[in-house]
């Protein structure tokens, strides 16, 4: 290969923060200069620079200008058009650009149980860089319920990269938001950022409210705040619902206010949550909703399905003991990797001496407090890991060190 120092296509996809598929694209193109080929594979020169993209101007992938908005938000905007309330799918007859359609099949597949079809609509996406971000919401919730870390791991490491390389752009803002999606079904609150917490949208225009008001009111779930979270909830429902129409957040916003005024202890608007949201989505066949809360709402989706809805019960139950060991898989491994965030500083140092097995009067002392306390810190501890014993935490502590 001469004096030219050469990397692979992987390496240039990191680089450029593009998709492998787009490099591989790109060099069958003929577009980026000096490149080789060896077998199947595409090997680049280390000082080759990123071609422009004739579809659009640069500045419009960071974000938008006074000239209008980026092409994120204008795809956003696209896919964030409500479905009709009794046949969703006519929604793929209504937009008619290609990136727009495989949003809504990526979502509606999902809501059906299908994650792997997700997964391959999220896929066809990455040729336009702004598609690819716009799919990371869904595609994070599909990696996790297929239990597949590894191929989540690779979406994350995309997702900080544009975090790091795109300061002050609108894809920082959906980025975070994907990334804050797994934060609150890993429930580790620490790892939400604080404009989401706190409910600040205004410096954010490309984010869609309900969306992100829907992971605004989990993230109330995950520190227990349940009013607020109702609140949250049901406001954004008032501003954004309709007879007619039915858009994703819609329907998981109805069944956070049910999972909201379970734990209030208001069982009965519970089940009108409940079943409201049933009788939109059953039809359908989207049991996702359903299949994911199960073990949040102590039994009522049960009791809703056999009163109600016999004939989807087999199907959301056998979803939920399909996905709910995928769920575990990824819990844990994702725990494992970000322990320190899961666990605040004193819970981590005692989840270091319980692994070891040091007496709990010794740890008592050590941090000041009474066996009582400290055995309630532990089943904290114990709640957000998602175990049940010392030998189980020894188990885990021990994989965290390998």
């Amino acid at each position: 290969m001469g004096n030219v120092e050469y990397i692979t296509a992987k390496e240039v996809a990191e680089k450029w923060n593009i998709s492998l598929r787009r490099v591989q694209k790109l060099c069958e193109q003929g577009r980026i200069p000096g490149t080789k080929k060896f077998g199947r594979a595409w090997m680049i020169a280390a000082d080759a620079e990123k071609p422009e993209d004739p579809r659009r101007g640069k500045k419009h992938i960071q974000g938008g200008t006074s000239s209008g908005p980026s092409e994120l938000e204008r795809l956003i905007d696209a896919t964030c058009v409500p479905m009709p309330i009794h046949n969703p799918d006519a929604i793929l007859n209504i937009v008619k650009e290609e990136q727009h359609q495989l949003q809504y099949e990526s979502e509606l597949a999902y809501l059906r149980g299908d994650f792997e079809q997700t997964i391959r609509c999220c896929q066809r996406a990455e040729d336009n860089e702004a598609a690819k971000l716009r799919s990371s919401l869904i595609a994070v919730a599909a990696f996790i319920s297929l239990g597949d870390y590894h191929a989540y791991t690779e979406i994350e490491s995309y997702l900080k990269r544009c975090i790091k390389t795109n300061r002050g752009s609108d894809r920082v803002a959906i980025a975070e938001l994907a990334l804050a999606s797994v934060a609150v079904s890993a429930t580790v609150p620490n790892m939400v950022p604080d404009w989401l917490k706190e409910g600040d949208f205004s410096a954010r225009s490309v984010l869609k409210k309900p969306y992100t008001s829907y992971l605004q009111a989990r993230y109330f779930f995950c520190v227990g705040r349940y009013e607020a979270m109702l609140n949250v909830a049901q406001t954004a429902l008032t501003l954004s619902a309709s007879e007619q129409e039915i858009t994703f957040a819609d329907i998981y916003l109805r069944v956070t206010c049910a999972i909201a005024c379970y734990h209030l202890e208001r069982e009965e608007e519970a089940r009108r949550w409940l079943l409201e949201v049933m009788r939109i989505c059953l039809p359908h066949g989207f049991v996702t909703p359903f299949a994911e809360v199960i073990t949040q709402l102590g039994g009522l989706i049960e009791q809703c399905l056999k009163q109600e809805f016999p004939d989807y019960y087999d199907a959301i139950i056998s979803q939920y003991n399909r996905t709910a060991k995928n769920w575990i898989t990824f819990h844990n491994k994702f725990t494992q990797d970000n322990i320190k965030l899961v666990l605040s500083l004193r819970e981590y140092h005692i989840a270091m001496l319980v692994a070891r097995h040091v007496p709990y009067t010794k740890i008592a002392e050590k941090h000041y407090i009474s066996v009582g306390r400290l055995k309630n810190i532990v089943m904290e501890i114990y709640d957000k890991l998602n175990i049940s014993g010392r030998d189980e935490l020894a188990a885990y502590i021990m994989e965290i060190k390998k």
